[in-house]
């Protein structure tokens, strides 16, 4: 059964999360993930230097529909002040829950000693959150990995200083930074965690449908499911873990119907809240992903690279998704 998870004083109504994934949880697909059955969607990491120097594309990036609450805002940062004066700034906007990414695995941001770098430092982390949590009112959440690599295995002790600093809850993805997105996750390490520390554990990692949700929460007794890459091109997800995991069901796979109409509506926001020339840019991935699988998607998606307008992107769906 999905249940409802507290986190701090906010109550989800279930406890399966999109996760937060630059260049994926934006807006438009947060509001699908949310209709679809999400108990909670994460925002895209934003750069906690990139709101101190005003910076005009974040603006975009902060927007949150009232249709998509509750709303988990992810910052990213190693500096303590800049984190938490950041975090009181914006305080006032309807995210409910404040997150630290301390797993994102990309060079740019390790080199800079954000994210998944601040696993090497548990004296900064604690520095951090402890900062944080006195800054704002709102819970804070951390999102951790594994360890740094294989030698650095330290998921048990960054969640203990998480808890200790008075962090709401912590989700532990069962990869090390070294492996990116590559192997297979650790679920053990999920359930280590989740004996070591009193607050909320979210297992991520591997779940791609009802039967793997189900395996995660029973092999670790973790308190919430987060899926990240099995939702891109697949909002349904949501829908059938909830199915699974409440009635034992499997749903039918969406018809090209279903898919179609989710797609234009993607196609809708994209273009709502981003303009055509970024709108259809971004709508390329996502239709990719959409297709994989599909008779002709390969031809498809070398037709999706040359789309400059609205207009050509509705006519490839209409074509593709014939009903």
């Amino acid at each position: 059964m999905t249940k409802p998870l507290q986190i701090g004083n906010v109550t989800l109504d279930n406890n399966i999360i999109l996760a937060p994934m630059a260049g994926v949880s934006d807006l438009p697909f947060r509001l699908l993930c949310r209709e679809m059955g999400a108990g909670l969607v994460c925002m895209e990491m934003i750069s906690a230097k990139a709101i101190y120097y005003n910076n005009k594309n974040t603006e975009g990036l902060l927007e949150i529909h009232p249709d998509e609450l509750p709303v988990s805002l992810q910052l990213f940062g190693s500096d303590p002040v800049i984190l938490s004066e950041m975090a009181k700034r914006i305080e006032d906007r309807p995210f409910a829950l404040l997150d630290l990414n301390m797993g994102c695995p990309v060079p740019k941001v390790v080199n800079n000693g954000e994210g998944s770098a601040l696993l090497k430092n548990p004296k900064l982390v604690e520095e951090i959150l402890t900062a944080l949590v006195k800054a704002v009112n709102k819970p804070v959440t951390v999102k951790i990995r594994k360890g740094f690599n294989d030698d650095s295995v330290n998921a048990v002790e960054i969640a203990k200083i998480a808890e200790s600093c008075g962090v709401a809850a912590v989700a532990v993805h069962g990869r090390t930074r070294e492996q990116y997105y590559s192997g297979k996750a650790d679920w053990d390490i999920i359930a280590k965690v989740k004996e070591a520390v009193k607050i909320p554990v979210i297992g991520n990692g591997d779940v791609v449908d009802g039967a793997s949700a189900q395996a995660l929460l029973e092999q670790t007794g973790c308190d919430g499911v987060m899926i990240g890459r099995a939702a891109q091109g697949n909002p349904w997800i949501f829908r059938d873990v909830n199915a699974y995991l409440n009635e034992g069901i499997i749903p039918p796979p969406p018809t090209n119907a279903e898919k179609r109409e989710i797609i234009l509506r993607h196609a809708d926001l994209q273009l709502k809240y981003k303009g055509e020339y970024i709108g259809v840019r971004e709508m390329r991935k996502h239709l990719s992903w959409y297709t994989v699988g599909m008779p002709n998607s390969a031809r498809f998606r070398q037709m999706i690279n040359t789309m400059e307008s609205m207009d050509e992107l509705v006519d490839s769906v209409n074509n593709i998704f014939v009903v």
